[in-house]
């Protein structure tokens, strides 16, 4: 019989029998999914109002994560608050580009609308 005590479960894991498994925090992937749609959307003329809405959800939600992590560090694992702050720099990236994009569409309307007159297309 091995009577090893280093093959316990506990002690492979490197934990302590009477210390908790550090989970993931629980919408670090969904940060991590909605960042990074809001940069692919944030490209599509009208469609950049999406990638607008997607990143101040994924900045919202990165927001109360973190201070979730910083409450009790220990309950959490730092790979799950790594996928929260590279969601919330996507998420940041796309909300940027969406703004100036979505701006500049309705710019360019407003300009196609107000040149109208000076091509006789509206009298």
């Amino acid at each position: 019989m091995n009577s090893n005590p280093d093959n316990t479960p506990s002690a492979q894991a490197g934990r302590f029998q009477g210390q908790p498994v550090p989970q993931n925090l629980p919408n670090a992937n969904l940060i991590l999914i909605l960042g990074i749609l809001s940069i692919m959307l944030c490209w599509w003329h009208f469609v950049s109002a999406a990638g607008i809405a997607l990143g101040v959800i994924a900045l919202i939600l990165a927001g109360r994560e973190t201070r979730l992590y910083h409450s009790n560090p220990s309950a959490y694992t730092t790979s799950s608050l790594n996928n929260v702050r590279t969601g919330r720099t996507c998420a940041l990236i796309g909300l940027i580009v969406s703004i100036i994009v979505f701006v500049f569409v309705i710019l360019l309307i407003l300009g196609i609308l107000a040149t109208l007159p000076f091509w006789g297309m509206i009298r």
